[in-house]
């Protein structure tokens, strides 16, 4: 058997390089997809802050938009008004020339026209030096409005570009947790090899068994091997076989490459019987102690604790979910499962 082993181990040396270069892809892998997500983080700033100013100067075009329709409002009754005083000042200059021609009848009635003529050209000076302002206030307004427009489509180009490069980055990063995808499949596969390596060496190890099976991806011990009733203390049958599973889990530890991270946890069973009296309060208890028994005593034979887990499910997890003593027995259980930590 020792010979068989050492065959196995000496025909998988190429695991170890063929792991590490695995090992070096992964971390490449998570790295650029870090720095994926780094740069995912900035420009998602980068463009809120850029929507924020591009909300702001849509309200600036918007206030001078309606300043705009203001002056301009203010320009068509300027225009009304010069037009009125334009008639105006015709109508008394006509009738100014009336007056200068009756001037000879009397003086009096010619100044009198021609001081309401003087007024009405003042008052028409007055109103087009208004209209005037009002024109180079709308021209500023406008020069203002192009500026805006221009920041405007800078702004939009700017974020044409982030959303560009946004989708760029994300078709960069879904690539990665498609390879990332791969890469952790090829280690499950790995570490699902190496636990049928494990149970294929304890099934040979330990022999056909009935109270010593193999379900599924869990290894079963009946707590009849390794403890009497109503006890989590190691039996000395079951510390026989608990030392040839310590052999098997020391043998994987040095099979599985340092970087799978594995751990081989325990997980303890009991039946549906309500405990009455003695050490343990409830099946919760008796199942947690006998598992943590079994880690204590695979530590003690040169285990690495930290490749090691217990678990207590009480009568909760049955397989069998018969009533009889033989469905009992079945439910009262050690299960070794080799998993991902």
């Amino acid at each position: 058997m020792a010979t068989a082993r050492g065959r196995r181990l000496e025909g998988m040396n190429y695991w170890p390089g063929f792991v590490d270069a695995l090992s070096t892809m992964l971390l490449v892998i998570i790295f650029l997809l870090s720095v994926f997500m780094l740069a995912q983080f900035f420009l998602s700033r980068e463009v809120s802050g850029k929507d924020t100013a591009l909300a702001r100067l849509n309200r600036q075009i918007e206030e001078l938009t309606s300043l705009l329709a203001l002056e301009r409002s203010q320009k068509n009754e300027d225009q009304t008004k010069i037009t009125a005083l334009s008639a105006t000042l015709e109508a008394s200059q006509s009738e100014r020339q009336k007056l200068l021609d009756e001037a000879s009848q009397g003086g009096a009635g010619a100044e009198a026209a021609n001081d309401k003529a003087v007024a009405a050209a003042n008052a028409f000076d007055a109103q087009r030096q208004i209209s005037a302002r009002a024109l180079a206030q709308v021209d500023i307004l406008n020069e203002q409005i192009a500026a805006l427009r221009k920041q405007l489509a800078a702004i939009q180009e700017a974020l044409n570009a982030s959303e560009a490069s946004e989708k760029q980055s994300q078709e960069h990063i879904a690539d990665l947790g498609q390879r990332l995808n791969v890469a952790l499949a090829q280690k499950v596969q790995e570490l699902s090899r190496y636990r049928s390596d494990f149970f294929g060496q304890l099934r040979q190890i330990l022999g056909s068994r009935p109270d010593i099976r193999v379900v599924g991806d869990r290894f079963v011990f009946q707590s009849s091997v390794l403890f009497e009733s109503n006890k989590a203390d190691i039996s000395p049958d079951g510390r026989q076989s608990l030392d040839t599973l310590a052999s098997a889990a020391l043998d994987l530890e040095r099979e599985i490459p340092p970087d799978i991270p594995w751990i081989l946890r325990i997980d303890g069973h009991t039946d549906s019987k309500a405990i009455t009296g003695g050490q343990f309060k409830s099946n919760w208890e008796l199942s947690a102690a006998r598992a943590i028994s079994v880690v204590q005593y695979l530590i003690g034979k040169g285990v690495e604790p930290t490749r090691l887990a217990a678990a207590g499910f009480g009568e909760f997890q049955p397989i069998d979910t018969g009533t009889d003593e033989e469905a009992l027995a079945h439910n009262r259980r050690i299960e070794l499962k080799l998993t991902e930590r």
